[in-house]
């Protein structure tokens, strides 16, 4: 049987342990895994809620989200406060992201961390997480306006028919690389925040370990987020539908303000049931490969061997270089 210090054993990893894994280090870790979701995502919701429903309030026109015909400022300021939200949200998925990875890279070796010790790890390693997930929306961007350029200028050069024909297998081409770019990028942001590694040189890092584990990686991602997706559905779902009965026949701002709070936390409590196990996910599938190509169980079983306590050391481990 295989060595297990922590949430897995030191051998290549099957599906199962990996989502044993994912699930493991959550119940060994609770507060330094839902407890700093929970601060993350409520502080998040409050912020989202007070940016979409604040310029409504303080204009006291609140009840124009019930159906009233709205004008053209407030559909500005709305979309203001939805940008702004939407930025908060992506900064509060980084910091969140990169604190369930070092708990995670805790968790392989058995080690306990706490909330404060998991913000002084990866504090440091804030900007290039930023930049990476920069890189990445550009990236889907340009993508994503090269495809819509080539299809406008089809139909305004040629006729919406040759557009359509073209622009199906472009939009097909457009989703391959998406899916692609999703995949060789998967373990990028775990090697800026364990193996300490600049932005270019994670990247180039993640497409090096994902090459030759392409549709294994792909998959269990997929499945990962498909395993997520239909948690935080089944959470979020009650609360959304609650918000509609609120709203029914609506006259006031009141039954808004009361929906989109009820939506709010549906959202909150899906994201902080999901987040820490598809993040969990992502980092123990980084682990598996590392194994597989470098034989790195040997590597972690060096450091497992000084304990738990042996925290700072196992931490380095993760510098190994890829062989």
């Amino acid at each position: 049987m295989a060595f297990k210090p922590g949430v897995i054993p030191l051998r290549p990893l099957s599906l199962s342990d990996i989502f044993n894994g994912a699930v493991g280090y959550i119940r060994a870790n609770p507060k330094a895994t839902l407890g700093l979701t929970t601060i993350v995502v409520v502080i998040t919701e409050i912020l989202g809620l007070l940016l979409e429903i604040g310029p409504l309030s303080a204009t006291d026109r609140l009840g124009a989200g019930t159906g009233e015909e709205m004008s053209t400022s407030v559909i500005v300021e709305s979309v203001a406060s939805s940008l702004a939200g939407a930025l908060a949200t992506a900064l509060a998925v980084i910091l969140l992201s990169g604190m369930l990875t070092v708990v995670v890279g805790r968790a392989v070796f058995g080690s306990p961390i706490t909330i404060g010790e998991a913000w002084q790890k990866v504090r440091g390693r804030l900007l290039a997480l930023i930049g990476l997930s920069a890189l990445e929306l550009v990236a889907a961007l340009l993508l994503a306006g090269v495809v819509v350029l080539i299809i406008v200028g089809i139909a305004v050069g040629v006729n919406g028919a040759v557009a359509l024909v073209v622009g199906i297998p472009l939009v097909l081409a457009l989703v391959a690389a998406v899916a692609y770019l999703f995949t060789v990028l998967a373990f990028a942001p775990v090697a800026i925040v364990l193996e300490r590694k600049p932005v270019m040189a994670s990247i180039s890092r993640s497409f090096a370990l994902v090459r030759n584990h392409f549709w294994r990686v792909l998959g269990i991602r997929l499945l990962a987020s498909l395993v997520a997706s239909v948690v935080a559905a089944a959470v979020s779902v009650p609360f959304a539908i609650a918000g509609q009965v609120v709203l029914f026949d609506a006259q006031t701002g009141g039954p808004f303000f009361i929906a989109t709070v009820l939506a709010a936390i549906g959202r909150a409590i899906g994201q902080i049931l999901t987040a820490p196990f598809t993040a969990g996910v992502v980092v123990l599938l980084y682990t598996d490969v590392r194994i597989r190509a470098e034989a790195f169980d040997l590597v972690l079983a060096t450091g497992a061997a000084g304990g738990p306590g042996a925290t700072e050391t196992s931490d380095n481990l993760w510098l190994t270089p890829s062989r």
